[in-house]
């Protein structure tokens, strides 16, 4: 029985021990090392910039069209003579591009000219008669009657022979050619098509909500997956004076340049309008934190300290307007050029040193600023 108090009396003193122990090595402070290097944080931030057309958008969908297009065909049947063009020529208004076989119109246009100089002459010696008294007024008015007929020949021959050659009725690139020299062309034929497609007009349909503000001049700017980002811009040319009463949308035409004729009729084009254009103080989303109601960004400021400028991530409380397509319009907290970090917020806090990228275009790679860097402090 004495022997069981003294052992329990030494483990109970042990367990003493242990607990002051344990308890000392627990009131010690400790020291929070920043994660990865204890230096400032690397951060990738970008400039607010000021546009002065930004608004609420409409996004629609529309078929490109030439600004003036036609099928050339003939208007009368008869063989081939000669082609003047290629396929996917460029031509001006009035040139020369099929003549047909016209042998016969020229024929008989020769001898009504002959007829014409024979009248011509008739009725000047009748002219010279009359004066004479040596002929009638009716014989006269007879041979004038003649001679408007043999003009009217004439005029009719010539109008045949213009028929039977094709020219282009205005400036454009040729298609592809239909027919060959001696092939038999019947009205309706296909020769070629011709297109000016020096502007581009796309036809697109949008909601009745945009009515009051769809006007012609209003920019707007289209895109193809020919062309991936290529962005082409234009302007409203035309609004519809109906509203589809089914769809309740009103069709509009845009009107785009294409002095480089990359663009070509048939292409489905997104269309993309600015409704409200204003001047525009905006940022990337990704610079924004939100927490409940409010919302927050992260500003570059120099500090100055023991006689150094220091970069420090300030956070500031901003008013938020629309947002498009990955941009946020910013009512006030902000000025233009202020900058705002895009990339490490997760690891800023108020007032941190940062070591700072900008990003100019907001669309640069994250390769292009990362590095050793900013896989250092965790960013993977």
């Amino acid at each position: 029985m004495e022997f069981s108090m003294v052992y329990f009396q030494k483990r109970f003193f042990m367990l003493f021990v242990i607990c002051m122990v344990g308890c000392a090595w627990l009131s010690q402070p400790v020291h929070a090392q920043p994660r990865g290097s204890s230096g400032p944080i690397s951060v990738i931030a970008t400039p607010v910039v000021l546009e002065s057309s930004f608004g609420d958008s409409l996004e629609a969908l529309g078929t490109t069209r030439a600004n003036e297009s036609v099928v050339l065909s003939s208007a009368v049947t008869e063989f081939v003579r000669e082609l003047r063009f290629e396929d996917g020529d460029t031509v001006a208004r009035g040139d020369i591009l099929v003549v047909l076989e016209q042998d016969e119109e020229q024929a008989a246009l020769k001898a009504a000219k002959a007829q014409l100089d024979e009248r011509k002459a008739a009725y000047q010696r009748a002219q010279e008669l009359v004066t004479q008294q040596a002929l009638s007024t009716a014989t006269l008015e007879e041979r004038e009657a003649m001679l408007s007929q043999a003009e009217g020949t004439i005029e009719r021959l010539e109008a045949l022979i213009r028929d039977r050659v094709i020219r282009a009725p205005f400036d454009g690139v040729l298609g592809l050619r239909e027919i060959s020299v001696g092939a038999l062309l019947r009205p309706g034929d296909v020769i070629t098509t011709l297109d000016d497609i020096r502007r581009i007009k796309v036809d697109f349909d949008a909601p009745s909500l945009f009515l009051s503000d769809l006007r012609s001049g209003l920019e707007v700017q289209g895109q193809v997956d020919a062309f991936e980002n290529r962005v082409f811009t234009g302007i409203v040319s035309s609004v519809s004076t109906r509203v589809d009463p089914v769809t309740r949308t009103v069709s509009a035409r845009a009107e785009l340049p294409n002095d480089d004729q990359s663009l070509r009729p048939g292409l489905l084009m997104a269309i993309h309008l600015i409704k409200n254009p204003r001047e525009s103080l905006v940022i990337p989303e990704s610079a924004l934190i939100q927490r409940g109601e409010e919302s927050f960004v992260f500003v570059i400021e120099e500090e100055e300290k023991e006689e150094e400028e220091n970069k420090i991530a300030v956070e500031t409380a901003v008013r938020t307007g629309a947002r498009v397509a990955g941009r946020i319009e910013i009512l006030s907290g902000l000025e233009e050029s202020d900058l705002v970090i895009i990339h490490g917020l997760m690891q800023v806090r108020n007032r941190q040193p940062v070591e700072v990228s900008i990003d100019e275009t907001g669309g640069e790679p994250l390769a292009s600023f990362t590095g050793d860097k900013l896989r250092s402090n965790g960013e993977r």
